[in-house]
């Protein structure tokens, strides 16, 4: 779903309270953590998170899942491996309700994306 919202702050008051809102909050604060280096803002109308040039990660709650956006998950060493189980797109970590974050490797493979990016490397289309 796309939320016609400029601030970071008004994507969250606008996502409805449910599984949704509380996947993506899990996300947004281990993302947060991993990289506080990293600012939040917006982009392609979800929350979106880098250093002011460019943006690593892209967050959006649709109807049935949670998207995270990485750019090409193939760039990510062991990413495959690390994101077993989860439904996956090129670029897109698709997370539904039954998903439980911390039993699964997308925290390291977080991790890895902003390791990547402070070597200056990019893992882009």
């Amino acid at each position: 779903m796309q939320y016609d919202v400029t601030t970071p702050a008004a994507y969250l008051a606008v996502l409805e309270d449910d599984w949704r809102k509380e996947q993506l909050l899990t996300l947004r604060r281990l993302i947060l953590e991993l990289g506080p280096e990293l600012k939040e803002n917006i982009e392609y109308k979800m929350l979106a998170f880098g250093d002011g040039q460019k943006n690593l990660f892209h967050l959006n709650a649709q109807r049935h899942y949670v998207s995270l956006y990485v750019g090409n998950i193939e760039k990510v060493p062991g990413a495959k491996t690390l994101l077993e189980g989860l439904n996956l797109g090129k670029g897109c970590i698709r997370l539904t309700k039954s998903k439980d974050i911390a039993q699964t490797g997308l925290p390291t493979f977080i991790q890895r994306v902003i390791d990547i990016h402070r070597q200056g490397g990019e893992v882009d289309c």
